[in-house]
């Protein structure tokens, strides 16, 4: 066995836990662990170790293999495997390990040398080859970020929204103080009579289901005959700070079925919920069902929790302190409401991806001084929103701390007891197979809530990129399999896989409750609700106050 008091005088700060998070390893596991970090150490320091493999792709350049540099990425490589090891045996409950694991990836990945301008050696030799003008860029750029109160991951200056982006052409018909209705112009002579109507979040812009005419899926739905409509949600100001779920529920989601119904004149729509939109629909639709009310001819939910059973990466953040905390200062009605900041929901969840969505771009904008690329998506992405401190902490508390709404009658929503198993109406529910904001077995569980006749689909990627995948890209895969009483693992297993995009899948599903074909009008709208102004609209250009 290797002799450990070999490098008993070694001067190496050796990376450790807490001595409290130590603690939760036991003896002998810990002293094989520790055993093999010296093992490795010596094996290094010797010449004789094997290489690592790499798990961060800024040591990809030839300059990482010279010298110095190969010697400090190849230690931070062993010290990372030696901290994951020690986060991996921790005994302890699921939530805290979890949180150990989470807060050491997030170490790992923070001291990574790639960040920092002493130990990058293609950030030195850009300083070089620049005569400095790198850093003094790079200084701006950190300057204009910290002035924004976050890290640039896109080229800002070339979109403009409802020009390049957000483009579809359509009218606002109706608005109200939280959401304006949009109705987008038919691109075919022939139409089907049923309505369809869009819910997207509210902690995002509307305009993820229409980046650009390529990857839009509203223009998609139109091209294909459908009527769209969608719901643009304000971004919460300080005349906004009382609102609740109640609110969203009833003056939202409910009032916009309303409006569709009006000015389409036909009793039933088809409709889709996307993320927490379809988590709103959802309790929209319950609370019509508890009054025998039935306005949906379809449903459709993209990435959306029903059972909060797993939240994947975002279970750690949430505990009953830290709801009754945020409950005490933003969560209250009068002078105890607030805003939740859209800048700080955005910074959490790209800090669930810190190596993609920010070392990244702190390698780029500040030590190589270079800007990001054009991404639309990323523009997406940091077009924040901000919530109502009311709204969002009910959400919190009922969802993802007590699971409630799965529940039948556990939760009271606009004065009406809720049970999801009331919603009547066909249900085609779709979720990313690597999703990390909506896991897809989490997703998987709405089919044992829902009654209806229901389709399941499983698409490849992530939570947004997995959702926008157009036809014409014929990227990806999904798998399908019409045998749903079982669990996800037996599920996955049996599931045929198919290759290219799910929209054609889902296209072929929505025809099948899409009434018959009418000739399209050239009117939007109605008399009662006359277009107020070309989409985008305005609630979509508000930039979140500061909070």
């Amino acid at each position: 066995m290797f002799d450990s008091s070999y490098l008993k005088d070694f001067p190496w700060n050796k990376p450790s836990l807490t001595p409290s998070q130590m603690a939760l390893i036991p003896p002998e596991k810990l002293m094989q662990i520790e055993t093999q970090y010296l093992s490795d150490l010596f094996n290094f320091f010797k010449g004789t170790s094997e290489e690592t493999p790499l798990i961060d792709s800024r040591f990809k350049s030839p300059l990482w293999n010279d010298g110095s540099s190969e010697m400090v990425y190849r230690l931070y490589l062993i010290n990372s495997e030696y901290l994951t090891n020690l986060a991996n045996g921790v005994e302890s409950d699921e939530k805290t390990k979890r949180r150990i694991q989470f807060s050491v990836e997030q170490w790992i990945d923070m001291m990574s040398p790639a960040n920092f301008l002493a130990t990058n050696p293609e950030a030195i030799q850009q300083l070089i080859s620049t005569n400095g003008m790198s850093l003094t860029q790079g200084i701006n750029n950190l300057l204009n970020d910290l002035s924004a109160g976050k890290i640039s991951q896109t080229a800002s200056a070339d979109f403009q929204v409802g020009k390049n982006i957000a483009s579809s052409e359509g009218k606002v018909v109706y608005q109200n103080p939280l959401f304006e209705l949009i109705q987008y112009k038919p691109l075919t002579k022939d139409v089907f009579d049923t309505p369809y109507l869009m819910i997207p979040p509210c902690i995002n812009k509307f305009y993820i289901l229409d980046l650009q005419p390529e990857t839009s899926m509203i223009r998609y739905l139109v091209s294909e005959g459908h009527t769209v409509f969608i719901v643009s949600w304000k971004n919460a100001d300080l005349d906004m700070i009382n609102l609740t779920w109640d609110d969203y529920v009833r003056d939202g989601v409910i009032e916009a079925i309303k409006i569709v119904v009006e000015i389409s004149k036909q009793p039933k729509l088809n409709i889709f919920g996307f993320c927490v939109g379809g988590t709103l629909l959802s309790s929209a639709l319950a609370v019509l069902a508890a009054k025998d009310v039935h306005p949906a001819k379809s449903l459709t939910l993209i990435t959306s929790f029903l059972d909060f059973s797993d939240t994947g990466l975002l279970d750690i953040f949430i505990d009953k302190a830290l709801v009754e905390l945020r409950e005490s200062s933003i969560g209250g009605v009068g002078v105890n409401a607030g805003l939740l900041s859209g800048i700080e929901l955005a910074n959490t969840f790209s800090f669930l991806r810190p190596n993609d969505l920010v070392w990244n771009y702190v390698v780029g904008n500040y030590l190589l001084g270079k800007s990001p690329p054009a991404f639309d998506l990323l523009f997406w992405n940091g077009d924040s929103t901000n919530l109502p401190g009311p709204m969002y902490c009910w959400y919190l508390r009922h969802m993802y701390l007590q699971n409630e709404l799965k529940i039948p009658n556990r939760l009271t929503i606009c004065g009406s007891p809720v049970d999801l198993g009331k919603i009547n109406c066909p249900v085609y529910i779709y979720a990313s197979k690597e999703d990390h904001i909506v896991p897809w077995k989490s997703a998987f569980g709405s089919t044992t809530l829902l009654k209806g006749n229901l389709r399941f689909v499983l698409g490849a990627s992530g939570h947004i990129a997995g959702v926008i995948n157009p036809p014409i890209k014929n990227k990806r895969n999904y798998w399908v399999n019409p045998k749903l009483n079982t669990t996800a693992e037996e599920w996955i297993e049996g599931a045929q896989e198919i290759q290219g995009s799910w929209w054609i899948d889902y296209i072929k599903w929505i025809k099948q409750y899409s009434g018959k074909k009418i000739s399209s009008k050239k009117v939007f709208g109605s008399a009662k609700f006359p277009p107020l102004r070309d989409a985008p609209g305005l609630y979509v250009l508000e930039k979140p106050v500061k909070v």
